[in-house]
């Protein structure tokens, strides 16, 4: 019956579908949700990642680490100082004495608040906002109480010094995971620090996979009668190239240098190859002067 104040209200806000619901005793508002939007209030908030033994896990970290050719070529150790947040050791990571952490009253511990708002008889819009008496945290601390060292935050900064191996080979992209050096949190498994190599341009070199690619210019004369020329290697050994007289060099020629491109990664003795790009230069037109050929 209408006449019932409560049934009264709840029909007049959610029609039919509220009253049957409504009054199945015990129902409420999570049970008329659960029915419209086949979950519960809080079912459309998605579950938060977990790891293998079922806790919470973090995010992971990412970070760029720039590198250079010859870092990836010869390999490479150095340290990465980064600020990461810990379980604060005065509190164990409880925020405070022992009992001083409630749950939030004002959302139930769930750190969000739900409001709803009739569009229609029938049809409602609910909208999610951050509690704000618990800054979502689902929980609060009395400021008496709070611990003095994290001031009730439950973790504190501080400086993590990470040893990175570059080994050779690696490449443009490739990650350098940390396991578990992420920020902590209470209950809640820390994430990976991932290492994320760019690799800087270089000067003479382009890598292609294994292979290194470089563009050496010469003269006509010596596209014609030979050369020889040294460039350094990014190990720093000086390489020869020679081309006796007689084989002629033509625009854009390339040579094979076998076994000097970069090292395998995993297998670094064994080595891509080097590709050489001869750009012959031409003499400008008028050149010399016609008188002088007479």
């Amino acid at each position: 019956s209408l006449s019932n104040p409560e049934k009264r209200e709840l029909y007049d806000r959610y029609g039919e579908q509220g009253l049957r619901e409504g009054s199945g005793g015990g129902g409420g508002m999570d049970d008329i949700f659960s029915h419209i939007f086949g979950g519960g209030l809080f079912g459309f908030m998605g579950n938060q990642s977990r790891s293998r033994n079922g806790r919470r896990r973090g995010e992971d970290m990412m970070h760029p680490l720039k590198v250079s050719l010859e870092d990836l070529y010869n390999g490479k150790t150095t340290k990465l100082q980064l600020s990461k947040n810990v379980l604060c050791s005065a509190c164990n990571g409880q925020g405070g004495k022992s009992g001083a952490v409630q749950k939030c009253s004002a959302c139930r511990g769930r750190g969000v608040r739900i409001m709803i708002r009739q569009l229609a008889p029938g049809m409602v819009q609910q909208m999610q906002s951050v509690c704000s008496d618990c800054n979502g945290e689902g929980e609060v601390i009395n400021e008496k109480d709070r611990c003095k060292k994290c001031e009730g935050k439950k973790v504190i900064k501080e400086v993590k010094i990470l040893e990175v191996h570059v080994d050779k080979g690696m490449k443009h992209g490739q990650r350098i995971t940390f396991t578990g050096e992420a920020d902590q949190a209470p209950g809640v498994e820390p994430g990976d620090i991932v290492l994320l190599l760019q690799e800087k341009e270089h000067e003479v070199f382009q890598r292609d996979g294994n292979d290194l690619h470089m563009t050496y210019k010469i003269g006509l004369v010596e596209a014609l009668c030979g050369f020889q020329f040294t460039f350094k290697h990014l190990d720093g050994r000086q390489i020869v190239v020679k081309y006796p007289p007689g084989k002629v060099i033509e625009p854009g020629c390339v040579r094979v240098v076998r076994g000097e491109g970069m090292p395998q990664y995993r297998n670094p003795f064994e080595k891509g190859d080097l590709y050489i790009k001869f750009d012959v230069q031409f003499p400008e037109n008028n050149w010399i002067n016609p008188d002088k050929l007479s």
